[in-house]
């Protein structure tokens, strides 16, 4: 899953330049090796309004137009989607998140596809938020780093959670 990696989301993303070539290297990969890529496009009426350009992913990502697009409206990419059913079309059991926000959208699905039996996979070095230390955050590294900490003990019966890096990644 690619999620929010839209021009108005990522703009001032830590570490922009490289998660993106990170998550345009793992779509290539995935493609490669016949998974399937779902691409999750968030839009709140106001900052992402739907045709912006602050709305539109960034142009380093081109999804295809067999590659499953999936509008949201919430944090968690499967509250009042078709994102369950995008999935279960593609036989898909294990969600791999990779995206923006961190401390937002990439937990909220995280959660979200956890809850709902999915095993998960988080890839650490492909995921990315802003500073948001004005409104009581921590750093945005510390967030990201955090995130990847505690996604690694996260735990179900049936299931499995984990945190890999890009390179470490096997679909």
């Amino acid at each position: 899953m690619v999620i929010d990696v839209q021009n108005g989301v990522v703009a001032n993303s830590i570490n922009r330049d490289a998660t993106v070539l990170t998550i345009a290297a793992l779509v290539d990969r995935a493609r490669e090796e016949d998974v399937p890529v779902v691409w999750v496009q968030h839009s709140d009426g106001e900052a992402l309004t739907e045709g912006s350009d602050g709305w539109q992913y960034v142009p380093e990502l081109r999804r295809r137009d067999d590659e499953a697009l999936v509008p949201k409206r919430y944090g968690d990419a499967f509250e009042a989607t078709d994102l369950e059913s995008v999935l279960a079309q593609r036989g898909v059991g294990r969600v791999v998140v990779t995206g923006t926000q961190t401390d937002e959208c990439i937990r909220a699905t995280l959660h979200g596809a956890f809850v709902r039996g999915y095993d998960t996979t988080l890839v650490s070095d492909a995921h990315t938020t802003e500073d948001l230390t004005a409104w009581g955050a921590p750093p945005p590294e510390k967030v990201v780093d955090h995130t990847n900490l505690y996604w690694q003990y996260q735990a179900g019966p049936g299931r499995i959670a984990e945190v890999v890096t890009a390179a470490d990644l096997a679909f």
